[in-house]
């Protein structure tokens, strides 16, 4: 049966000792959540000097605010990720959260020609697994599998779209692949996200579903790109490819968002240029001795980390709060796991690991969405919280 430990050896980025790396820690003998920085083995609060993880990305210069920050030794990050997993965790002692807070948890569809073609598929299969690879072909041979080169919204996108239209092609998912506008939409509500060590959430109703890795990006109510973590957006295919009216059902339920272990902001060394060449892997193991791996380069992304980001967050849109972003991901997994032709989909007790060099890993295992921690802690319990704190 795989385990789910959490050591900073599986947790933190290859350069952790000169990255700006901030998250939230639960401390129980506050009742309450709190900002912390990682300095060294430890991990320090600095509520004091900002209350939310909003607060801090607020901030002019995160990376340098987070640098000069005082506070105090919550407990070493080894102690602390040992305590994290929600099996066996000892509720005295802290355990690590999600690194997000009030922002509000959006995401980016269909960024990657390789999972628009299964978009597509999905909804042309009405949500059976058994129909899709058929279906995989004929598309195929009608548009190829490679559209990485065609830039959303150009003149090419247009051509290939009346193509489409002329010969009974089109789907909504191509729209938003390969037109101007870029589909974005809320994964979550603030405060909903787990982290690394959580249990994720499956809706029991799907027979057809998969993680999706992803990178996160954080974006200030300004705009402004701060920096990223790393990302589950747990999809439901059957559900939404019954119809994309069920995004929602398919997307925002208990503990379906995961983002962690940590935010990296950016300074000197990590940028958004960073995170436009970052690879992210897959890792999926089961309690039946399944294992499947991938990757998703973000390199191969068709539309760039900063529109996306603007097209979230605009004159027309604003987040007060700022936002966190997922940014998509090309690895939607085909691989059969058990009949010939069924796919993949994922089973109870699957612990899925989503990692990159520059942000480090998140791990989590999948459970039914009602078996899952309730989401109990909302705005206005962390309001109380940080008020009876003294830090309002």
């Amino acid at each position: 049966m795989p385990t789910l430990s959490l050591t900073p050896a599986n947790t933190l980025p290859a350069d952790a000792a000169r990255a700006a790396l901030a998250g939230r820690v639960w401390r129980p003998e506050l009742g309450g959540p709190s900002v912390v920085v990682l300095r060294g083995d430890d991990l320090v609060d600095i509520s004091s000097a900002f209350a939310t993880m909003r607060d801090l990305c607020e901030s002019k210069d995160p990376a340098a605010a987070l640098a000069a920050a005082k506070g105090e030794r919550v407990g070493s990050l080894a102690e602390i990720l040992a305590n994290t997993p929600a099996e066996g965790r000892d509720t005295s002692k802290p355990w690590l959260l999600t690194p997000v807070d009030l922002q509000a948890v959006k995401a980016a569809g269909v960024t990657f020609a390789i999972s628009m073609l299964e978009r597509v598929i999905e909804e042309k299969a009405r949500g059976n697994p058994a129909a899709a690879a058929a279906i995989r072909t004929e598309i195929g041979k009608l548009i190829g599998d490679d559209l990485s080169k065609l830039k959303p919204g150009s003149a090419e996108a247009m051509r290939l779209k009346e193509v489409l239209i002329a010969q009974n092609a089109w789907s909504q998912y191509l729209e938003v692949g390969i037109g101007p506008d870029a589909e974005i939409f809320t994964k979550g509500q603030p405060l909903s996200a787990v982290g690394t060590g959580a249990d994720a959430g499956l809706h029991p109703t799907s027979t057809w579903n998969n993680p999706e890795p992803e990178i996160v990006l954080i974006v200030a109510s300004d705009g402004r790109i701060v920096g990223a973590s790393l990302g589950n957006d747990v999809n439901l295919r059957d559900v939404e490819g019954r119809s994309a009216l069920l995004l929602g059902k398919a997307k925002d339920n208990n503990a379906a968002a995961t983002i962690g272990p940590f935010i990296r902001f950016f300074d000197a060394g990590f940028s958004l240029d960073h995170v436009r060449k970052t690879t992210v892997t897959l890792t999926v193991e089961g309690e039946d001795g399944f294992k499947l791996e991938g990757s998703s380069s973000i390199a191969k992304i068709s539309r760039d980390p900063a529109d996306l980001a603007a097209q979230m967050l605009n004159p027309h849109h604003h987040y007060p709060d700022g936002a966190a972003l997922y940014l998509g991901t090309m690895f939607a997994p085909i691989q059969d796991r058990d009949a010939p032709g069924g796919g993949f989909t994922h089973k109870y007790g699957d612990v899925v690991t989503i990692a990159a060099p520059e942000l480090g890993a998140l791990i989590n295992r999948m459970r039914r969405t009602d078996e899952c921690e309730p989401w109990r802690f909302g705005a206005s319990h962390l309001m109380r919280s940080l008020a009876k704190r003294g830090l309002l």
